[in-house]
């Protein structure tokens, strides 16, 4: 696993991909700090975080897209087979990689909030409990950029789909007021989210008796549910839409709460992901 992780640093530095993905996070950071902390002269620099959060639109995915896509296109990822160590530690090596990377610019970024507060009153217990949170809520993201690079090996595909995804959580919850929160709407795209499911478990395992399997189970328990009580979907999508939503919780942080809960679920996420990018790799292993 370090081999690994030493490995894939020398190429992120080696290139520009580490330089330009620090250079697009701290020039917006900063922009935001001039626009808040100088311009408008507020003390809060977790003001400038939750405006920096959009930035992860675009810098996930141009730290991701190449992680395991360009391992498939140049056919090299059947090198990684062959090491002495398992895919689990070899998506973690990687993965362990990526957040060096991300973590590099974002202790940078720390010094911020003291040279702030030089010139006036910054809430510093706030501002570094909403920098921690900033970081765990990148590396959720991260996650997800390996686990969408390891469905492909096209890198600008994997780059595309990454930012879709990506603005579509950011703005999940501002789409959730135009979103029907009728008991048959939530039903019917919770229909087409279970034949996503069904698609992605069959990508993933090529068994098809598991994925029609869970996707049949996953329609009968929704159907049942509908006719014995409907109200119970009455809403549930836009519940679902902000419950889902990285950001969102992200600015809890920003409002002074540090909430664990918060922590737990980008950690669970972050793990689920890089579930799915072993499987992902083992399954193409055995092929």
């Amino acid at each position: 696993m370090i081999a690994v992780l030493k490995h894939e640093l020398r190429l992120y530095f080696h290139s520009l991909t580490a330089y330009v993905f620090g250079a697009f996070l701290l020039a917006f950071v900063g922009i935001g700090a001039m626009l808040y902390n100088i311009q408008a002269a507020v003390s809060n620099f977790e003001y400038v975080l939750s405006f920096g959060c959009l930035v992860f639109v675009v810098i996930v995915p141009i730290l991701t897209m190449r992680v395991i896509a360009e391992e498939r296109k140049q056919k090299t990822d059947q090198l990684l087979y062959a090491l002495p160590i398992t895919t689990t530690q070899v998506i973690v090596g990687k993965y362990l990689a990526l957040l060096i990377v991300y973590l590099i610019p974002l202790c940078l970024i720390c010094f911020y909030p003291l040279i702030f507060s030089k010139y006036g009153d910054v809430y510093l217990l706030t501002s570094y409990g909403s920098i921690l949170a900033f970081f765990i809520m990148g590396a959720a993201l991260i996650a997800l950029g390996v686990f969408i690079s390891s469905l492909t090996d096209n890198q600008g595909f994997a780059a595309g789909i990454g930012i879709a995804v990506i603005l579509l959580n950011y703005y999940s919850v501002s789409l959730s007021e135009y979103i029907s929160s009728t008991a048959f709407g939530s039903v019917v795209v919770i229909y087409v989210l279970i034949l996503v499911l069904g698609v992605v478990i069959r990508h993933l395992t090529r068994n098809d008796t598991l994925a029609y399997g869970i996707g049949f189970a996953l329609f009968a328990v929704t159907i049942v549910t509908y006719y014995l009580d409907s109200s119970k979907f009455e809403g549930l999508l836009p519940k679902i839409m902000t419950k889902l939503s990285l950001f969102e919780r992200f600015y809890v942080f920003v409002n002074g709460v540090f909430d664990m809960t918060a922590v737990v679920y980008y950690i669970t996420f972050a793990v689920f992901f890089l579930f799915l990018s072993v499987q992902s790799l083992e399954k193409r292993r055995y092929n």
